[in-house]
């Protein structure tokens, strides 16, 4: 069971989502008491009672002004078994892609239904975007069952409706009220039939191990360091596996492999590294390598084509005639989409870049996996994309390369004009007898 557990909650408007977080902050004593001051002040002339737990997270002057959540709020607290972070984020569809957001950190979702209302639109469409961001373990708060006078009928009909929804997910459904605290920390009187755990109790013990230590070895080169000439490394983030000096690696898109050198830090250097360490490598041969690259290990996508879902998040709809930049990981190329979205749609895309990308499946690798588009006139972040299938090249390996590879890399590790022509000559006439 991992240390830290990431949260976000999902749902409808006025579904009650940043009174839960508040309540379950309040009642697990996570605020600091000049907050519960300031909280207990603003709540005078609101209709919430003595306290109004959604100001907790809440805290733009427009979101108090119309009780709605508009940016996401992350709220950090500890008990004595787990640490968390949250993020209360917005119901409104105006701000769908603040959602998205939020949740594409987040191990775990929950999603808040009002009793009174049932399943509504825009909490299928937060739960459709949860699963595309990968997340699979989900609480089903089915909130406000005390105006429904905790009736088992109303959450068993709500629990069915979103078992379909949410399909190959872990869903936890809990009756609930997060204005007077009923299952929110302990299990509520007012639900003798609920034999389930209470919010707090789930959170604390739901394992949702992400770890990224035993997938291959991922290190996209964020920096080459050239401090002198006797010192060439290669600085950037391991995002997923580990690395141990010595091991072999495949560098891409060159597809050369070499071992590692070093694996140097700020302390000085270290035998091994792992995810998320962001550490320094150096190589035993000289590799022309840049801002972008992937060094590697096991097999990598590389291509020019692939198949993306996509939530698109800009008021301007995606237009299939203008290029965007796509950033994905270190590399940042032009890319073009193959048919129109709009304002918070979600679909399934065709994706061609100017220049071969070097990625994984979503599914496999959240870090390598996803991208986002970005309008070059406005760099506004216009796209989140999870990549769901290669449609160019086959997978790369570490295979033998090409003759026309071969021929090139002695060609540009010759020491001179003359030395090259002799190289390439020689390759030729190898490959010709």
């Amino acid at each position: 069971m991992s240390g830290l557990l990431r949260i976000c909650t999902a749902g409808s408007v006025d579904d009650g989502k940043s009174t839960l977080i508040g309540r379950l902050l309040y009642d697990s004593r996570s605020v600091y008491e000049d907050q519960v001051s300031s909280v207990q002040k603003a709540s005078k002339n609101r209709t919430a009672g003595p306290i109004d737990f959604s100001l907790f997270t809440d805290g733009l002057r427009a979101e108090r002004e119309q009780g709605i959540t508009i940016d996401v709020a992350y709220r950090y607290f500890a008990t004595a078994r787990r640490k968390f972070i949250l993020a209360d984020t917005p119901g409104h569809e105006q701000y769908t892609r603040n959602m998205a957001t939020g949740a594409s950190t987040a191990d775990v979702a929950i999603l808040l239904v009002d009793a009174r209302n049932g399943v509504r639109p825009q909490s299928r469409r937060h739960a459709r975007i949860a699963r595309l961001l990968g997340i699979t373990d989900f609480v089903l708060a089915v909130n406000k069952m005390d105006l429904m006078e905790f009736d088992r009928g109303v959450f068993d009909q709500i629990c069915d409706e979103f078992a379909e929804a949410l399909h190959g997910a872990r869903l936890h459904p809990i009756p609930m009220s997060a204005l007077h605290g009923d299952n929110v920390i302990t299990r509520s009187e007012r639900t003798p039939w609920f034999e389930g755990r209470s919010l707090l109790e789930y959170l604390e013990t739901v394992d949702v191990e992400r770890s990224q230590h035993g997938k291959p070895f991922r290190f996209p080169v964020q920096l080459v360091l050239r401090p002198d000439h006797n010192f060439r490394g290669y600085a950037g983030q391991i995002v997923s596996g580990t690395i141990s000096a010595g091991d072999a690696v495949t560098v891409w898109p060159s597809g050369r492999t070499t071992r590692v050198a070093r694996i140097v830090t700020w302390d000085g250097d270290i035998d091994q590294a792992r995810s998320p360490m962001s550490v320094t490598l150096t190589l035993e041969d000289e590799i022309d390598i840049s801002r972008g690259d992937l060094i590697a290990t096991g097999d990598v996508e590389v291509g020019q084509r692939f198949r993306a879902d996509v939530v698109w998040m800009d008021e301007r709809p995606l237009d299939p005639s203008r290029v965007y930049l796509l950033k994905h990981s270190t590399r940042t190329v032009t890319a073009e989409v193959d048919h129109a979205l709009v304002l918070n749609q979600i679909g399934s895309v065709t994706v061609s870049t100017a220049r071969p990308i070097l990625f994984d499946r979503y599914s496999e690798n959240r870090s390598t996996g996803g991208f986002i588009l970005i309008d070059p006139k406005t760099n506004f972040t216009a796209c989140a994309g999870m990549i769901s299938e290669s449609l160019g090249r086959h997978a790369a390996t570490s295979a033998r390369p090409s003759a026309a590879e071969r021929i090139a890399r002695l060609a540009r590790a010759s020491g001179s004009h003359d030395e090259a022509v002799e190289a390439v000559r020689k390759a030729l006439e190898a490959l010709l007898t």
